[in-house]
């Protein structure tokens, strides 16, 4: 009887690091990386797949951004920022000037073209978002910076803004259920309204 013959399915062909790791640069001309890929310490980090209450954050802050960012700063998802050579996040939602536009195919923003990073925290990036990111963005002089964690189905969401003479973050508000800022522009903002069947304004205590 011949040998059986197993078909052994090809393995993908990962890119292979150079010496130092790769540069912000790399990250436009590397072929055939994943959808959303960042460049942290000069690393590929590649993304999970998103879950629901991920979507559903990200939608509920750019549709608030939308309608109350002033006309020149700019709303934009899952652009990358050029922090330096070896760093190139990906924030889920950035507030950026609008006079940093440079055409449709702008793939990266300069930090000092951005005024507001939004994180919305996952479990494969937990340490990233709490730790390093804001680190980085702070360092990198980033003035307002938001982290959103879920709590029982429904964002919280963790302000920071920054101090300058430190260039670090200090904690401004920690918001359940309802966002109220001044700064960078003024936002109030219903959190249950993630899921419909939860919004503050449809509850019968709220009826007149």
């Amino acid at each position: 009887m011949g040998a059986l013959m197993m078909s052994v399915a090809p393995q993908p062909e990962w890119p292979r690091p150079p010496v130092g790791g790769y540069t912000a640069d790399d990250l436009d001309r590397l072929p055939n990386l994943p959808p959303h890929t960042e460049l942290i310490d000069g690393s590929l980090v590649f993304v999970s797949p998103q879950t629901k209450f991920h979507m559903r954050v990200m939608r509920l802050l750019e549709h608030c951004f939308l309608l109350t960012a002033p006309p020149d700063l700019e709303v934009c998802r899952e652009m990358t920022v050029r922090l330096g050579p070896r760093d190139r996040p990906e924030p889920d939602v950035l507030v950026v000037r609008a006079e940093a536009d440079t055409g449709l195919n702008q793939t990266s923003y300069e930090p000092e073209d951005v005024i507001l990073a939004v994180e919305v925290v996952s479990a494969d990036s937990e340490a990233r978002d709490r730790e390093s990111k804001p680190l980085k963005y702070a360092a990198a002089g980033i003035p307002h910076f938001w982290r959103v964690e879920e709590a029982r189905g429904l964002p919280v969401v963790y302000v920071y803004e920054l101090e300058p003479a430190r260039r670090s973050y200090a904690v401004t508000g920690i918001y359940h259920e309802r966002l109220k800022v001044a700064v960078p522009f003024p936002v109030e903002l219903d959190l249950t309204a993630i899921d419909p069947r939860r919004r503050i304004e449809d509850r019968p205590e709220n009826d007149a």
